[in-house]
């Protein structure tokens, strides 16, 4: 892989594996799972809802 190729997809692939982490984690766990979910759910939420308000230069 070219590190331009890992550099434009490294955090949409970090990002979605901690997603479906969450979604799984969510739907097979109990307690400590569903904190997992939660946070697991909510950073990629966080991410995107920065750079939506983040002001342009």
């Amino acid at each position: 892989m070219s590190p331009h190729f890992r550099r434009v997809w490294a955090w949409p692939a970090a990002l979605s594996a901690l997603s479906a982490t969450g979604l799984f984690s969510a739907l097979v766990s109990d307690a400590w799972g569903d904190v997992w979910a939660w946070l697991a759910l909510g950073l990629p939420l966080a991410v995107m809802a920065r750079h939506a308000l983040r002001r342009a230069p």
